[in-house]
């Protein structure tokens, strides 16, 4: 099946951006110059993939005006009362997602390098994995303060476990096939769920991502972004 949908996530509170995030949504703060709700839209559209839904919550109607403005892709918007973290924001938005495997992407990610979609694409074979993860190396991970997430084993993601550090970052991109959610919990969940069972059931691949990668959480991200897009 033909990817065409990606599903950008831009609900959050922003509350680690504050006070920026006081009269703003962050999806709309800007990074060398375009906000990051525009560049993660941006990749959609350069995929080549025609659809996007587009998650809100904190202050949506300033996201809604403004993505009212945007041609390609074809965005629909599902609004979240209360918010519904990341697996339960995509549960919500299932019915606009279609049948087919989609894209998800971080509004507040910023990778430097290449469009994070044509890795996951052209990685991505549905007969092998039900979950496709783009990881960086957390070398090359900007403005990150955590500890790791996965080790790799070839193209299998291992979870960090014990370890005080593992080497790779999930960026905030991946692919995912609409039957991981079946038999998901109602309400707000973490994506995480989904993905430790389709780690035990052996259903879950990785590729890793050439470029900088920015976690833009912080004030001191969104300046860290500015710098590795050259502003």
């Amino acid at each position: 099946m033909t990817i065409d949908t990606a599903m950008v996530l831009a609900a959050g509170l922003g509350t680690r951006m504050r006070p920026l995030t006081e009269t703003c949504p962050k999806p709309l703060l800007p990074v060398a110059g375009r906000s990051m709700i525009d560049r993660a839209l941006d990749h959609v559209a350069a995929a080549g993939l025609s659809r996007a839904v587009v998650n809100l919550h904190y202050l949506a109607p300033m996201l809604r005006a403004h993505l009212a403005e945007r041609a390609m892709p074809q965005i629909t918007l599902t609004e979240e009362d209360p918010i519904l973290e990341t697996g339960g924001g995509v549960v919500h938005a299932l019915p606009h997602l279609g049948s087919a495997p989609f894209a998800v992407l971080n509004s507040d990610s910023i990778w430097a390098g290449g469009n994070p979609l044509d890795d996951l694409l052209a990685a991505w074979r549905p007969g092998e994995m039900a979950a496709l993860l783009l990881l960086v190396p957390r070398a090359a991970a900007r403005a990150y303060t955590r500890p790791g997430d996965f080790w790799l084993e070839g193209a299998r993601p291992v979870r960090r476990g014990g370890a005080e550090t593992a080497p790779y970052v999930y960026s905030g991109a991946q692919i995912i096939s609409p039957d991981a959610f079946v038999g998901v919990p109602e309400g707000a969940f973490s994506l995480n769920i989904i993905w430790d069972r389709l780690l035990a059931e052996d259903r879950v691949r990785a590729v890793v991502y050439q470029g900088a990668w920015v976690d833009v959480g912080t004030p001191e991200g969104l300046a860290a972004a500015d710098a590795a897009l050259g502003a």
